[in-house]
C-alpha cells in the first residue's frame, strides 16, 4: 500500500480562469503533482525504516527530516517537497478568492509589514526575483510572519518552519498562459488567493 496518494483538487480545472488556465491546472496536477507522489512512494519503499517513516503526514516527514537516513534524505526532500508543496498550494487557490484579507491574518500582515500593500509588494518581489524554479512563501518563523523563496520543490517545513501561503514559481505553473512573463502571473495570483484559508493556516499555526 502506498504510504501518500494524490489528493483531490477543492475545485475544477477551469475554476481559476482566466488567471490560471485549465489546461495548466489539470497538467499540473495530475502529471507533476501525482510524479512527486508516486517518486516519494517509490522512494520510501526501500526499507522497513523508510517505509515506517511514510506512516506519517508528509508535513511531519519534511519537519523531521533530519532522521531520514543520509543516502535517502535528498530524494525526500525533493519529492516530499513537491508533494507538500503542491498540496498546499492548490488549497490556497480560490476562483472566489483575491481582493484584500480580512480577519486575523490581515492584522499580522499589517503588524510585520506595515500594510498588506507592503506585504503584497515585499511578496510579489520575492517571487519575481526568485532565479530558476522554486517557491514564494509566507512563513510563519520564531513567531513572526516573513516572506522568501526557495529552490526547487524546498519546503520551509524542513527548516521547522510554518508555511502560510505559497505561490510555485516552476514554469510548468504558468508557462501555457504567460510564456516568460512570470510577472503577470505573480499579479494574476492575487486575484486569486483564498484569504479564507491563510487565516485557517496562520490560526493552525499559531497552536503550533
Amino acid at each position: 500500500m502506498s504510504a501518500y496518494s494524490l489528493p483531490d483538487l477543492p475545485y475544477r480545472y477551469d475554476a481559476l480562469e482566466p488567471h490560471i488556465d485549465a489546461q495548466t491546472m489539470e497538467i499540473h496536477h495530475t502529471q507533476h503533482h501525482r510524479g512527486y507522489v508516486d517518486q516519494l512512494n517509490t522512494t520510501l519503499d526501500t526499507t522497513d525504516e523508510l517505509r515506517a517513516a511514510g506512516d506519517q503526514p508528509v508535513e511531519d516527514l519534511l519537519w523531521n527530516l533530519g532522521k531520514i537516513p543520509e543516502e535517502s534524505r535528498n530524494a525526500v526532500r525533493n519529492f516530499g517537497g513537491g508533494h507538500a508543496n503542491h498540496s498546499l498550494f492548490w488549497t490556497v487557490l480560490s476562483g472566489d478568492g483575491g481582493g484584500e484579507p480580512t480577519g486575523p491574518i490581515a492584522r499580522v500582515l499589517e503588524e510585520e509589514f506595515g500594510s498588506f500593500e507592503a506585504f503584497k509588494a515585499r511578496f510579489t518581489t520575492v517571487a519575481t526575483g526568485h532565479f530558476g524554479s522554486g517557491w514564494a512563501w509566507l512563513v510563519k518563523a520564531r513567531n513572526r510572519l516573513v516572506a522568501y523563496s526557495l529552490p526547487n520543490q524546498d519546503s520551509p517545513l524542513a527548516a521547522e518552519e510554518v508555511p502560510i501561503l505559497g505561490l510555485d514559481l516552476w514554469e510548468h505553473a504558468y508557462y501555457l498562459r504567460y510564456q516568460a512573463r512570470r510577472r503577470d502571473y505573480v499579479d494574476a495570483f492575487w486575484n486569486i488567493v483564498s484569504w479564507d484559508e491563510v487565516n485557517r493556516r496562520w490560526e493552525a499555526a499559531e497552536q503550533l
